[in-house]
């Protein structure tokens, strides 16, 4: 240890004050090492289902947790219970909450039970649809366990204190922002410093100079595989030279340090953070020599991988263990007083790990009485299946740790053996059977969008006025046009994406608008998709209202992970907790070729749960869509007509202010035979289509889902069925993708199969991605002729 380090940090301190500073993180490294291992023995003898934790990284997490101020933000992953109970952001028995899947969401406040242990969310939102006053708590974006995954929204998280520092306008909401001097923390093992998103991520902090420290815990292993199969060079700091801001130029600073070394890493934090505040300039902080007490989880041991010198070697060099010599050596305590700390942190774990149980299993317990009493009253009646009651109930009582499932599994097989019998006791089982069902289906069912103010469902819906002579311009005009209201109406919004600044986007929809609003409002980004979707996903989480664009649906594979794991899953996965708002603007559907004519949405639609799905049919309807989007709380995606924006459509007097409905399709033609089901650019050829089946006699009803997500809320396409008793859903996406969709929807959902009068159809693209050229797009893509034969099929049968 560096003694010069010792005495610079007790001449900012009085000697006691910072011995107690010591001995306090001394205690806290010890209360975490007791809870990891406590959790893993939970998991080991079978009262958790899996654990994964931060033995060996502890003393890094708290040397980093002192700089940690409030408004800051966390974007880590699950081996930083350390640093939140550090921080206060968590507690040892709310830990233990989250390892038993308690779905009390007082017990477990960061997920209820779905997720595993150490993924920590702080809230952000109100019910009431207003902003926490995030610069008076330490908050934490909530953790999943993809790897690399909380790095794009990390380069978002920070690149919001830029906003909040360079934007003026934003300087008066101080509940979001001090003026952007908030720093978003960022940790990630070494090993998955490979992925992809580490590397865009830390190149876009670097181009932008945003306030981001990112800490690389680094032990030596991605579970079993050792460092030099991971990184170039076996370091993520040499392999990282290029990008080190020199002077004169941009980049980030890279700093080294050992997690052992507790007065080294708290000069070294300590100064750079402060740079990072002061400067907004970013910083990769290399933690080497770090260890791995148990391994990597419970689901394996570290001794089958490690050789007995690397084992010894970690036994040496633990974290825990060098901060008690360090303070020994330092005459900062005794013996005695270390050992009463370790002693009381065995004491302390223990307790946490009680109360948790305890709160855990009360109310399981309290469901088997009640199905014990039911069941036994069952018995008492003397009927039926008796002695499958009687074992139903023994297995029961013998149950030493029961789960909620064992209760209902039991009752549902009694109940399956009395389907046909009534009586006053089975009459009572199937109420508690019902009610329990009902109770556990919110417990894990619940949640996936916002409810109250915060819903799509909730804002008033406005419709289109038209008034005086008809205004008919472009489609691009029309977006044009709501956006340019939108950003002088609406401060939070930004606009961002690839070309989207300058140019004003591929189609122009913003152009001229940089000129006139400002750089910091609509901006372009470099091509990274995946990042660009980062900042918008940090940026919405602390209260702006990001509109991030992907330039064409075809490319949204590449920003795909994080708003399928991160965004979709967020508001379900924290119980309601934390919201992102995020608005994704794309454009797709049939234009050119194979990656300029993409209509994904059977992939969309099955990855992006949680989101709303917006497809319009021109540019009218998707400014509609902006603004009851905006005016709520709950991420989407808009994805525009590719080849609509230079087809001419009347104004609306009302453009910055009407709004659309999600889930509430529109019959655009209405017809007395047969059914459409369409959305998008399809619809145009749905339309011509029925010109001409008119001809024929045929009289086509055709209806535009608008979205996807939520679909047909009311089931209005179901009545349609039951006047045209034929339905035909026709999209772009390869067979078995959107049309499917729909198809599932309607025949399943809404029973629609009860109205048939012949075979329901589906009508969609080629399994092939469509090929380049005019001839490509017919033959690839529904058409008007490929509609007309379809309807004639079903109208012959």
């Amino acid at each position: 240890m560096n003694t010069e380090t010792t005495k610079n940090m007790e001449s900012r301190l009085s000697f006691e004050e910072f011995r107690k500073e010591v001995l306090r993180d001394y205690q806290i490294i010890c209360e975490s090492r007791e809870i990891s291992l406590l959790g893993r023995r939970e998991v080991l003898t079978g009262k958790a289902k899996f654990g994964i934790f931060g033995d060996g990284k502890e003393l890094a997490q708290v040397a980093m947790s002192k700089y940690f101020m409030p408004g800051d933000f966390r974007s880590g992953y699950y081996r930083d219970q350390t640093f939140a109970f550090a921080t206060g952001i968590a507690t040892p028995e709310q830990f233990f909450s989250q390892l038993y899947a308690d779905p009390d969401l007082a017990n477990d406040p960061f997920s209820a039970g779905r997720q595993m242990n150490s993924h920590f969310a702080t809230p952000n939102l109100g019910a009431d649809g207003k902003w926490l006053n995030l610069t008076a708590q330490k908050n934490t974006a909530a953790d999943l366990s993809p790897t690399a995954a909380q790095m794009p929204r990390s380069l978002g998280l920070a690149f919001a204190s830029k906003v909040f520092r360079e934007v003026e306008s934003l300087h008066g909401l101080t509940n979001l922002s001090n003026k952007g001097n908030e720093i978003c923390f960022t940790t990630i093992g070494d090993a998955s410093t490979s992925e992809g998103h580490f590397w865009e991520t830390m190149n876009a902090a670097g181009v932008l100079q945003v306030p981001l420290a990112v800490f690389v815990w680094d032990d030596g292993y991605g579970i079993s595989v050792p460092r030099k199969y991971q990184t170039t060079k076996g370091s993520i700091s040499t392999a990282l030279e290029g990008f080190r801001k020199t002077e004169n130029s941009n980049g980030f600073d890279i700093y080294n340090v050992k997690g052992w070394d507790y007065a080294g890493m708290c000069e070294v934090f300590e100064v750079a953070i402060r740079k990072i505040r002061d400067t907004h300039v970013p910083a990769l902080f290399h933690v080497e020599e770090l260890t791995q007490p148990q391994g990597h989880s419970t689901s394996g041991s570290h001794e089958r991988y490690k050789s007995k010198e690397r084992i010894a070697w970690e036994k040496e060099f633990d974290c825990n263990h060098k901060m008690r010599q360090w303070i020994l050596e330092n005459a900062l305590s005794d013996e005695l007083t270390l050992k009463d700390i370790e002693v009381k942190a065995k004491t302390f774990a223990l307790e946490a790990r009680k109360s948790a149980w305890d709160k855990y299993a009360a109310p399981i317990q309290q469901q088997v009485q009640e199905a014990s009493a039911l069941l036994q009253a069952l018995v008492a009646e003397g009927n039926g299946a008796v002695d499958f009651v009687k074992n139903t109930l023994e297995e029961l009582l013998n149950n030493r740790e029961p789960l909620r499932r064992d209760v209902l599994k039991g009752i549902s097989q009694v109940l399956l053996r009395f389907r046909k019998a009534e009586s006053p006791a089975l009459a009572a089982l199937k109420t508690f059977f019902e009610a329990t069902k009902a109770k556990e289906d919110i417990n894990y069912n619940s949640l996936l969008h916002a409810t109250g103010v915060n819903s799509v469902h909730n804002v008033p819906i406005v419709p289109a006025a038209y008034e005086g002579e008809p205004v008919l311009i472009n489609g691009y005009e029309v977006i044009n046009q709501y956006f340019d209201q939108l950003l002088g109406n609406n401060p939070l919004v930004f606009a961002f994406g690839e070309d989207v600044g300058k140019i004003g986007d591929v189609n122009q929809g913003f152009a001229g608008l940089q000129q006139k609003h400002g750089k910091h409002r609509v901006f372009d980004t470099g091509i990274r998709e995946l990042t660009i979707m980062g900042q918008g996903i940090g940026m919405a989480l602390r209260g702006l209202r990001p509109i991030a664009e992907i330039q064409y649906l075809d490319y949204l594979l590449y920003g795909l992970e994080p708003l399928s794991d991160d965004v979709a899953s967020l508001h379900y996965r924290t119980a309601g907790v934390m919201h992102c708002p995020l608005i994704v603007r794309t454009r797709g559907h049939r234009l050119e070729g194979v990656w300029h004519s993409g209509s994904p949405m059977g992939m969309i639609v099955n990855s992006m749960r949680g989101f709303n799905v917006c497809v319009p049919r021109n540019l009218v309807q998707a400014a509609g869509m902006y603004s009851t989007l905006l005016a709520a709380n709950e991420p989407a995606i808009v994805i525009e007509p590719l080849n609509g924006y230079r087809l001419k459509e009347q104004l609306p007097s009302n453009l910055d202010t009407f709004t659309v409905p999600m889930g509430v399709p529109d019959v655009i033609k209405s017809g007395t035979d047969l059914t459409i089901v369409s959305y998008g650019s399809t619809l145009r050829i749905a339309e011509e289509a029925a010109i001409t089946l008119e001809e024929f006699g045929v009289s086509t009803e055709i209806i535009d889902v608008q979205t996807l997500l939520p679909f047909d809320i009311h089931h209005s396409i179901v009545e349609s069925l039951k006047k045209t008793n034929r339905i035909l859903f026709l999209d772009e996406d390869v067979p078995g993708g959107g049309s499917a969709f729909m198809f599932q929807q309607v025949m399943e959902v809404q029973q629609g199969y009860r109205w048939l009068d012949v075979a329901p159809r589906t009508l969609s693209g080629q399994a092939h991605r469509p090929a380049y050229g005019s001839d490509g797009d017919y033959f690839s893509k529904p058409n008007v002729e490929d509609v007309i034969r379809v309807v004639m099929e079903m109208m012959e049968e």
